[in-house]
């Protein structure tokens, strides 16, 4: 098997298996920082969960590097992965493993994107989202200067900067924290991409579907029109014999007669 069949074949494989772990990430990650007075042996137990799935997630990476056959391609295009992977003590920053993974999942939509645009930008907004949220409050809460507290505090952000509101009773101030949020705008901005390029793919295939049935109609009114014509110049042959005939019958009568 060669390089690039066994890499989609890879690919194809992991799609799933690395989505889900994705999601356990999460789940290892902000429940911590959601519930500070978790017992000590289930915060080691999440510790060491979210450390196994980082492992795995850097084996994934180093294999698909391997199989590349552009790897600084493959390195320009996977920045945030490697981010992700080669600083992991930015703790905000391992969140965005979820919405890369995100991404991952999604990487063939781009054939069926008008179809799946609504389910996935939907749910792109809400993980990025909870994701910003439980990373800014991960890095504002213990700080005696942030005005980030709770995760009620986090969440109102991420709504207020992700929807470009920014009322600015709430911002981060540390710099981790302000990483989650530059984080949360890109992921903003790259969603709104999504969504208007999946409008523009409805309209080019609206307008170019149209331009199709006005060009079929056109064909069969032509087909329409070449059948009539057909028609009444057989019905004419047919007259024209017909009368042609009429004579010499007439005449034959009267003999007879």
């Amino acid at each position: 098997m060669g390089r690039d069949a066994f890499a989609e074949k890879y690919e194809r494989a992991a799609e799933w298996p690395l989505t889900v772990a994705a999601v356990l990430f999460l789940v290892a990650y902000s429940w911590p920082v959601m519930q500070p007075s978790m017992a000590e042996d289930l915060r080691h137990a999440c510790s060491v969960t979210a450390v196994a799935i980082w492992a795995v997630f850097a084996c994934d990476f180093l294999l698909r590097l391997a199989l590349a056959r552009r790897r600084l391609r493959f390195l320009r295009e996977h920045v945030v992965d490697l981010l992700v992977l080669a600083l992991p003590l930015l703790r905000p920053l391992r969140a965005l493993r979820v919405v890369t993974a995100l991404g991952r999942l999604n990487r063939r939509a781009a054939s069926s994107l008008r179809g799946r645009a609504i389910v996935y930008v939907v749910g792109g907004i809400g993980l990025l989202g909870f994701t910003a949220a439980v990373a800014v409050l991960d890095a504002e809460r213990s700080q005696p200067s942030a005005n980030i507290k709770n995760f009620g505090d986090a969440a109102w952000w991420a709504v207020t900067t992700i929807t470009t509101v920014g009322y600015g009773d709430r911002f981060p101030t540390t710099g981790s924290g302000r990483i989650a949020g530059v984080g949360l705008m890109l992921g903003g901005i790259a969603l709104l991409g999504v969504v208007t390029a999946a409008l523009a793919s409805w309209f080019v295939e609206h307008v170019a579907r149209q331009e199709r049935d006005e060009v079929d109609l056109r064909e069969q009114v032509s087909a329409l029109v070449e059948e009539v014509r057909a028609l009444r110049a057989e019905l004419g042959r047919a007259t024209s014999e017909l009368e042609s005939h009429e004579p010499g019958h007439t005449a034959r009568l009267s003999g007879t007669a």
